[in-house]
């Protein structure tokens, strides 16, 4: 049966409390101290400020660690990445969510901690931001490394491009992803494995992890959100109890 830990804290000291090679998938969405033009725009405003458009119909709460200069980000991230290599087992698949102005710098420091270089799986949001005079932002990106080598053993084959809007109807975070996706992303981890989440958010991954059978280990930073998150991750645990057990005689 499927089980999660969750942890309220830095995502690198938890890193650091984690065993050795006890995770087998390592999934997330770190912020992306990204969203402007300059390095004033980029370090000066916060999540909301970056990532909700003015006159957004939500009023959800911003995130902290959205303020590093590119120079600290790419230490940051290399050292993060560094532990979760650390923790993860032979044949673990890494997959780290960036954006354009960021993936040079994710891809570098997925590879100086370690993973070998996979690719990068484009994310198409087909209701996404417009730009006036210009294209379209519509897509996010899902950079991928493994430790070792990929584990062809497993009769698996995963797309290399995912199609998915963000969720409109009970959003609970600025930068929640679609659980279809996410759904499909986890199943890079072995059954039965752990997924393994040092910036959960809402919860996303780990509710994604628990539908698929996977165990989940998770990491939040912000109050709110890590009780967002733990709060749907039990719902989800409740649920699935319910359905194993059955409806009552």
């Amino acid at each position: 049966m499927s089980s999660f830990t969750f942890h309220r804290g830095d995502a690198l000291t938890v890193l650091k409390t984690l065993p050795d090679e006890s995770v087998h998938a390592v999934i997330t969405d770190p912020p992306y101290n990204s969203g402007g033009r300059t390095s004033s725009e980029r370090t000066g405003r916060d999540a909301r400020a970056k990532y909700v458009m003015s006159g957004s119909i939500h009023d959800l709460k911003t995130f902290p660690g959205e303020n590093r200069d590119q120079r600290s980000y790419h230490s940051w991230l290399t050292e993060l990445l560094t532990e979760a290599y650390r923790a993860s087992t032979e044949h673990t698949v890494a997959a780290v969510f960036t954006d354009w102005r960021q993936e040079p710098t994710t891809t570098d420091a997925l590879q100086m901690a370690g993973w070998t270089w996979q690719g990068t799986i484009p994310w198409i949001k087909p209701a996404s931001r417009p730009r006036k005079g210009g294209f379209k932002q519509s897509a996010e990106f899902i950079v991928r490394g493994v430790k070792g080598t990929l584990d062809n053993s497993r009769d698996l084959y995963l797309p290399g491009h995912f199609t998915a809007s963000q969720p409109r109807k009970d959003r609970v975070h600025i930068t929640q992803k679609p659980l279809e996706l996410m759904q499909r992303l986890v199943r890079i981890c072995p059954e039965d494995g752990t997924v393994l989440d040092p910036f959960s958010g809402s919860g996303a991954t780990g509710i994604a992890a628990l539908r698929e059978g996977r165990h989940f280990v998770g990491v939040e930073l912000s109050p709110h959100y890590a009780d967002i998150a733990e709060q749907r991750l039990r719902a989800e645990l409740t649920k699935d109890d319910f359905d194993l057990a059955g409806p009552e005689a």
